[in-house]
């Protein structure tokens, strides 16, 4: 008994997978037959008005892409003011609201070679 009931959800479970694969494959089918449809009827609208058929493209530009590049690096690397004197830099190590921390002892950093 549990052969035959083993067998027979195998069985279901490929009848499953068949199906699903044959549901996947008709709508890609139907999909591809509307746009074969649609690009045919355009098609024939233009050869009945007399206007030539153009092809559906694509209209990128690569020089764009090198463009939008460029454009983002100028706002990176135009000349920065300098911080003032008084103010500590972010750069230094100093974080701010640091003088605020009293729990611990402030210590050197150690060299790590």
């Amino acid at each position: 008994m549990n052969d035959f009931l083993a067998g027979l959800t195998r069985w279901l479970i490929r009848a499953v997978v068949v199906v699903a694969g044959l549901v996947m494959f008709l709508s890609l089918l139907a999909a591809v037959l509307v746009l074969a449809l649609a690009w045919g009827l355009r098609a024939v609208w233009a050869r009945l008005t007399g206007r030539p058929v153009m092809p559906w493209t694509m209209r990128v530009d690569p020089r764009t892409g090198w463009r939008t590049v460029y454009r983002s690096t100028e706002r990176w690397s135009a000349a920065r003011t300098a911080p003032a004197a008084d103010t500590p830099s972010r750069r230094a190590g100093v974080l701010p609201g640091a003088d605020e921390v009293v729990d611990v002892e402030p210590r050197e950093p150690r060299d790590l070679r």
